[in-house]
C-alpha cells in the first residue's frame, strides 16, 4: 500500500515539474514575442531587435506578468511610444496563447 502511494506521489511530482517546465518555456517565448513587437515599434534593426529581445527575456526570468508589463511600458516610454495598458496586455495574452500552443506542440 505504501509503495502505491509513493508511486502515485512520484507521478504527481513529475507531472508538476513537467507542467512548470512547459509554463516556464511558454512565458519565455511570450516575453520574446512581445519584446520583438516592442523592438519593432521602436524601429530597431533585426539584429538589434534580437539582442533586445534576448536581453529582455533574461531580465524577466522569475518576474510576474505585472513586472513584465511594467518593464515593457518603461521601454516604450523611453522611446516616446504611447501605448495603452489594454493593448499591451492584449498583446501579452495573445502571445502567451500562441506560446502555449507552440510549446505543447514541441516546437
Amino acid at each position: 500500500m505504501s509503495d502505491a502511494f509513493h508511486d502515485r506521489e512520484d507521478t504527481f511530482e513529475k507531472q508538476f515539474a513537467h507542467d512548470e517546465e512547459l509554463r516556464f518555456r511558454a512565458v519565455a517565448r511570450r516575453n520574446k514575442a512581445v519584446a520583438l513587437w516592442v523592438a519593432d515599434m521602436k524601429g530597431l534593426s533585426k539584429g538589434d531587435a534580437e539582442k533586445y529581445a534576448d536581453q529582455f527575456v533574461g531580465a524577466q526570468v522569475g518576474r510576474s506578468d505585472d513586472d513584465v508589463a511594467a518593464a515593457l511600458r518603461e521601454d516604450l516610454a523611453r522611446g516616446n511610444i504611447n501605448l495603452s495598458d489594454h493593448r499591451l496586455r492584449k498583446k501579452m495574452d495573445d502571445a502567451m496563447a500562441e506560446a502555449i500552443v507552440s510549446v505543447k506542440a514541441g516546437k
